[in-house]
């Protein structure tokens, strides 16, 4: 009875250290997806600002041929 007892203990332990292990990992993954997320946003407004709009500067339009 003593020795089933000690193995059930130590089985618990063990799994008591994968979940603290797994939770860990869970933890650093989901900072990973926080800074990706942020890095998206950020690339999508710089990309929006890039976007050219349909009508072009004055400085880059030619003078009219009567000038």
């Amino acid at each position: 009875m003593e020795a089933r007892l000690e193995k059930l203990e130590l089985l618990f332990m063990e799994q008591e250290q994968t979940l603290e292990a797994l939770s860990r990992q869970i933890y650093l993954q989901q900072q990973d997806i926080r800074t990706a997320l942020l890095e998206i946003e950020r690339l999508n407004d710089k990309l929006k600002s890039l976007t050219p709009s349909a009508v072009g500067s004055q400085a880059d339009e030619t003078p009219p041929p009567h000038y």
